[in-house]
């Protein structure tokens, strides 16, 4: 009681910052600057991991698809001594023809992208309280399995800022609803509409493609059936990441977990090796996610095969009614953008 007292009290000063902060944005005392380009961005109202990296993957490539040169930007939070982080690493090795710049100041990154890269369209990853650049279109991403960050802000809560801050969003898309029930899914639906009525939602799920083996060997997602695995994971969500594993028909016998962008230092190394070692024959192999897997670098680990399990995003419904405008808008030559 002691404790979630404290982290309310702590909630109230954050609270009237980021009101703070959002009314001068919303009344011009704070500026917003234009990229030249469109500026999607990509982003949520929780900390820890709501599922962005597919969806940012998902737009890169439909952009891809249709001819256009799509660059990324983000913040490059836990970048390591190569100066880019886990998200990085696996986006690049997602999408080798996406050139991603990472920079706390998002202008800058944005500046470069389009001057030096000649980029025509911008994803912004994790943008969304990120207001100083202007976007033309704000994706709000919701995990189905905890939508709202337990209902308080940081730090009692996993909230960066209120839930009315949907009514800057253009579109929410919900990842992960294979793992809750049609009660949860409309309930979460509900509290959407009752803060911006006419805000889309999308529903998707993240369906495990493949497995991938260090440095770049892919194999079917079927082959995990059957196996007893141990999972390593340094991510936001890493129950997610284990109910996805046991619907790869897989026996999870044990689990390590570290903090959300973890480097994965020689000595955390070592204690995963001891850890495997010492399960021993219970085990097959380790399993890990693909943004772990970029940091590990490596095909085994305390004397077990090490794969990653690659996540591919299913949407229900046509993303096009807010993407082909931005395309026309390139192809035309005579947007406001």
């Amino acid at each position: 009681m002691l404790a979630r007292g404290v982290l309310r009290v702590g909630s109230f000063p954050y609270a009237i910052a980021v009101k703070r902060r959002n009314r001068q944005y919303d009344s011009g005392k704070l500026e917003t600057h234009a990229a030249g380009v469109p500026v999607i961005s990509v982003g949520n109202l929780t900390t820890g991991g709501t599922g962005k990296t597919p969806i940012v993957c998902y737009l890169a490539k439909w952009f891809r698809s249709r001819g256009r040169r799509v660059m990324i930007i983000s913040r490059g939070y836990g970048r390591g001594d190569n100066d880019v982080n886990d998200e990085a690493l696996e986006l690049h090795d997602r999408l080798p023809d996406v050139p991603h710049v990472q920079n706390p100041d998002r202008v800058e990154a944005a500046r470069i992208v389009v001057e030096e890269l000649e980029a025509e369209v911008i994803l912004m990853d994790d943008g969304f309280q990120h207001r100083r650049l202007h976007r033309d279109l704000d994706i709000v991403v919701i995990d189905a399995t905890c939508p709202f960050g337990y209902g308080h802000l940081l730090p009692r809560g996993l909230l960066r800022e209120p839930i009315t801050g949907l009514t800057r969003a253009d579109l929410v898309i919900l990842t992960r609803c294979d793992a809750a029930d049609a009660a949860k899914l409309a309930e979460i639906e509900n509290l959407i509409k009752s803060v911006k009525p006419n805000l889309a939602v999308l529903r998707s799920r993240h369906v495990p493609s493949g497995l991938r083996e260090f440095p770049d060997l892919t194999s079917p997602i079927r082959s995990l059936e059957g196996q007893s695995v141990a999972l390593v994971a340094a991510i936001g969500n890493p129950d997610a990441f284990e109910q996805t594993v046991l619907s790869c028909q897989a026996t999870v016998i044990a689990s390590k977990h570290f903090p959300d962008h973890d480097t994965y230092s020689s000595e955390v190394v070592a204690e995963i090796r001891q850890w495997v070692r010492d399960l021993g024959d219970s085990i097959d192999r380790v399993v890990c996610t693909h943004k772990d897997l970029v940091k590990l670098r490596t095909d085994r680990i305390g004397g077990k095969p090490l794969v990653a399990i690659t996540i591919d995003l299913e949407i229900d419904g046509d993303v096009s009614p807010w993407l082909d405008p931005i395309v026309s808008s390139i192809k035309d030559g005579d947007s406001d953008f």
